[in-house]
């Protein structure tokens, strides 16, 4: 399967994951009518959760494209591509469906803004996995055909 392919079919998922899940999500993240400035409510856990998937996702593809690159290690970087992909796409769905899910603005506790960030590290993990791929089936290497 192509990059491109694999990138194609990963917004798909997204956008149709966006549109399917977010009326059956908006009833789980809905906080109590009286919450706090800083009570972690599912909503916000949530958004923790997906952000961290998307963050793990960064890490692992920014490891995956050094080893590609031969800064680091031996090895090709496949599997990591390929994990950063996985994980900036949990994490981008997680972002996208609290986003979708959220009645309220910053503040409410619908964790609108840890899904805007979970969305967009998801989405940079997506790229990097994506880069450290495309550049891992450059390198000719057996381990990587």
């Amino acid at each position: 399967m192509s990059v491109r392919r694999l990138l194609a079919a990963a917004a798909a998922a997204l956008l149709g994951g966006l549109v399917l899940a977010a009326p059956a999500a908006a009833h789980v993240l809905a906080p109590p009518p009286d919450v706090g400035a800083y009570a972690l409510t599912a909503g916000r856990l949530w958004s923790i959760v997906a952000a961290l998937l998307g963050l793990a996702g960064v890490v692992v593809g920014g490891l995956a494209l050094a080893r590609s690159a031969g800064r680091i290690g031996a090895g090709n970087g496949r599997r990591g591509a390929v994990v950063a992909l996985v994980a900036g796409l949990a994490g981008a769905v997680g972002g996208g469906l609290i986003v979708a899910a959220a009645e309220g603005g910053p503040g409410t506790g619908y964790g609108i803004v840890g899904g805007y960030v979970a969305l967009v590290v998801g989405l940079l993990a997506m790229v990097i996995g994506g880069l450290a791929l495309a550049r891992s089936r450059r390198t000719g290497s057996p381990a990587g055909r």
